[in-house]
């Protein structure tokens, strides 16, 4: 039963962030980006426990306003090159010296904001009813990567077979991406696997309105206008 099982939703929110500074509580819509995944996941029906992990004091309080714990995290995984996966793994770990079972993982990157709970809740009923080690969230990416080439000796190179530059779109294999949204498993494939990307990974997909993800100053601007039409 998904509702008997700890389920714990992690999101991560450092406070550098080299594109559009202060990212993570930039306002959006009026409200600080963070906001909107912390929202989501105390709407989820599944989840019992929402914790924010970062570095930063006015991230940690904007955090707690809005309903989540805030678990600080150290400064060398704080960093431009600190790794995610190392993020989840220590929130784990003060987690388990707090003697709070961990179940099942939802791991919510703050830049997401059009997220949905039913999303969250759909991907965990997913996980729950299938043998994988995780259910992923993807969207068909803008272009199809059977067009892309790399560049060997100053020349372009295709990534796949010749022939599929000679495909008409329509007729190209379907693709996805990952998009950021939603990321689950268990402590224990997630260490077995390091991280979420095992053998067996179940896509949640979602669509290209619902996956964008703030990277730049045009994005918040996509964002806002995705949003004004969901109004």
């Amino acid at each position: 039963m998904i509702r008997k099982k700890n389920i714990l939703a992690i999101i991560p929110a450092r406070g550098g962030s080299k594109g559009i500074p202060r990212k993570n509580i930039k306002l959006l819509f009026g409200k600080p980006l963070i906001s909107y995944s912390i929202t989501e996941a105390l709407k989820s029906i599944y989840i019992n426990k929402v914790i924010v992990s970062t570095e930063d004091s006015e991230i940690a309080k904007i955090s707690q306003k809005y309903g989540a714990e805030v678990l600080e995290r150290p400064n060398e995984l704080a960093t431009d090159t600190a790794d995610s996966d190392e993020v989840i793994f220590h929130v784990l770990q003060e987690l388990k010296k707090k003697h709070f079972r961990t179940d099942l993982v939802v791991f919510l990157q703050p830049t997401s904001p059009l997220r949905r709970a039913t999303d969250i809740d759909t991907a965990i009923k997913i996980f729950c009813d299938h043998d994988c080690d995780s259910v992923i969230s993807v969207s068909e990416p803008p272009h199809s990567p059977f067009w892309c080439f790399t560049i060997e000796n100053t020349f372009l190179k295709p990534i796949f077979d010749e022939r599929f530059l000679h495909t008409r779109r329509q007729d190209l294999p379907v693709s996805y991406i990952p998009n950021g949204a939603i990321y689950i498993s268990t402590p224990e494939k997630l260490t077995h696997n390091n991280g979420f990307y095992g053998k067996k990974i179940i896509p949640y997909i979602m669509s290209p309105e619902t996956s964008i993800d703030i990277d730049n100053r045009n994005d918040f601007a996509i964002a806002e206008m995705a949003m004004k039409q969901r109004e």
